[in-house]
């Protein structure tokens, strides 16, 4: 293999000087690096990442963690993070971690031992303290889910408000038997979420009852269970508040499988084809992009100045998207109002009319 020092015998230069050539150093002149791209050519030199790696001590790429790359939000995440480190010249390594919280230390631990730059990482367990001694070294920014028992940088999204939203939507609607499902008890966004729900209810003098929320399997036996009992109680639920979108892929059709008992919906997260849908699915819009491209730029900063240690929480504001199935149960005749977006409590968001490209975004 053709070595940097080879290339800089064939330029006429010193390899620190091909190396600053390579990295597009601005105090490189264009005289020689045009020696240097020839040489390269001619040699056709490859660099040895490896190599540099061992130099540095430190790999020239930057981790991402998340649950479910196979998920639209978090394939989102992803795919911003990846657009802001291209433009830092730095590779992305992606795991899944699956929805196990005993998977998630191994697998994070695995990803961090690679001497990665930094981590961009949404956890699923309920305690990140054993990332203690990594963050000495190693930046680390949490995204969608607020790190437990660990003081870090983390972009969210405002969880507690956009639950709030939905579930006023639908009591504005005239609803006030009003389910709650969601897929975990112990996901922190989730029980953000069944907070937000919660206190709208309150604000509304409406009583809180357990047999309205629902936390487990979102498979089509437990969905049709859990849907049945809330439609067949003696005060039957009128309208249902899905806490995500994976929830809500499993809550539609079994709505559907209802005949005839069909419920409002509320979704939290829009989804491929939610738009589409008869009745479409109102939302709470997320933005996984900017949650992505935030959490990219703040570990860049700080893996350029590893020296600041005050940790910092952003909370981006969420909207809701009105479709049909806020004021017309699954499976129901068909309604066409369109009603305008509006920003989380306390959020600061652009309000006016949802685009198109907006009804399309995907989320999770």
């Amino acid at each position: 293999m053709v070595t940097m020092r080879e290339v800089a015998q064939r330029a006429g230069v010193s390899a620190k000087t091909v190396s600053r050539a390579l990295r597009n150093d601005r105090y490189v002149s264009d005289s020689v690096r045009s020696r240097v791209d020839a040489a390269v050519a001619e040699l056709q030199y490859v660099p040895n990442t490896l190599a540099v790696t061992f130099r540095a001590g430190r790999d020239a790429a930057i981790g991402v963690a998340v649950p479910d790359i196979g998920d639209p939000f978090f394939a989102r995440i992803v795919q911003a993070v990846e657009v802001e480190a291209r433009t830092s010249a730095t590779a992305v390594i992606v795991t899944s971690l699956g929805y196990d919280p005993g998977h998630e230390q191994p697998a994070v631990e695995a990803l961090l031992k690679r001497q990665v730059q930094g981590l961009v990482f949404c956890p699923v367990s309920g305690d990140q303290s054993y990332l203690a001694p990594w963050l000495a070294r190693t930046p680390i920014v949490f995204v969608d889910r607020a790190p437990a028992k660990l003081s870090a940088d983390s972009v969210i999204e405002d969880d507690f408000g956009g639950a709030h939203v939905a579930t006023t939507h639908l009591i504005d609607h005239g609803h006030r038997r009003i389910a709650f499902v969601g897929d975990s008890n112990e996901a922190p966004t989730t029980m953000q979420r069944l907070r937000g729900y919660s206190q709208a209810l309150s604000d509304a003098r409406i009583p809180f009852d357990e047999a309205l929320v629902y936390l487990g399997e979102t498979d089509d036996d437990s969905m049709d269970g859990a849907l049945a009992a809330f439609s067949g109680a003696s005060e039957p639920a009128s309208a249902v508040f899905s806490s995500n979108a994976r929830c809500t892929l499993g809550v539609y059709p079994a709505l559907q499988r209802l005949a005839g008992k069909g419920l409002a919906l509320v979704s939290f997260g829009d989804f491929p084809m939610a738009a589409s849908l008869e009745p479409s699915v109102t939302v709470i819009d997320q933005n996984p992009a900017a949650v992505g491209r935030f959490a990219a730029e703040r570990l860049f900063t700080r893996i350029e100045s590893p020296g600041r240690r005050l940790r910092r929480r952003t909370v981006l504001p969420v909207s809701i998207i009105e479709r049909e199935s806020c004021e017309l149960p699954v499976g129901g005749s068909r309604s066409r109002r369109r009603r305008r977006a509006k920003a989380s409590p306390g959020a600061v968001a652009h309000r006016g009319t949802v685009s198109r490209r907006d009804q399309r975004r995907t989320a999770g």
